[in-house]
């Protein structure tokens, strides 16, 4: 609980960096506030420098096992780029990245991410299995996914987006969270996932990564 409570407020601090109540402004000689001169974001293109070979210069790559950024919360984004500087979370191109980000680095990196919407994942060549589909919406009801994820499976502020999300990539974070091995930001993931059987992540992954308002319809 101490660990989660310190990376909570870590957190925090690191999303309040750039908030109004935090920014500075200079006043001229008549005593007024001064606008703050708009720099340039240089964000943008740090990300297609730094990160858009392996996600895709839109958030949506088709690299196996590399997470789509593309409608993630910046709530989210920050705390997972955290992790990763702090090593936390075991991946070792994104700790390589993350371990030379400062502070507003990451916050810079994460607000970025949140300005990409979500893009569609590519059509199927063939449908999903609708009683694999129906089942995997059934254990997202039955072990409370939907509550934090949405029944959309959109998400929110630290909660990701996982419908669309590629689905190796989502079944390997399920099974990481049920072993213990992929650390959450509070408890829910795995206190969630140690009531499902060892088949059941799998499901739950389909389900989420062929959502049907998350993929793009087929070209006739």
């Amino acid at each position: 609980m101490r660990g989660l409570a310190g990376l909570a407020h870590c957190v925090a601090t690191l999303l309040a960096l750039g908030s109004p109540a935090g920014a500075q402004q200079t006043k001229p000689r008549s005593g007024k506030p001064a606008s703050p001169a708009a720099a340039p974001n240089p964000y943008p293109q740090r990300f297609a420098t730094l990160c858009a070979a392996c996600h895709g210069a839109n958030g949506r790559s088709d690299t196996p096992g590399t997470p789509v950024l593309a409608g993630q919360h910046m709530f989210y984004a920050i705390t997972q780029l955290f992790l990763f500087r702090e090593g936390r979370r075991n991946n070792e191109a994104m700790t390589a990245v993350a371990k030379g980000m400062s502070d507003a680095d990451m916050q810079g990196f994460a607000k970025f991410i949140a300005t990409l919407p979500p893009v569609p994942a590519p059509p199927l060549p063939t449908p999903p299995d609708p009683a694999r589909m129906k089942q995997g919406a059934e254990l997202a009801k039955q072990h409370k996914c939907v509550i934090c994820h949405g029944a959309d499976f959109a998400g929110g502020q630290q909660v990701p987006r996982i419908a669309g999300q590629h689905e190796d990539y989502l079944q390997l974070s399920l099974h990481g969270f049920k072993s213990g091995k992929r650390p959450g930001y509070t408890m829910a993931m795995g206190e969630a996932l140690s009531q499902v059987t060892p088949e059941e992540p799998d499901t739950l992954a389909c389900c989420a990564a062929r959502f049907p308002g998350a993929r793009a319809p087929a070209s006739k």
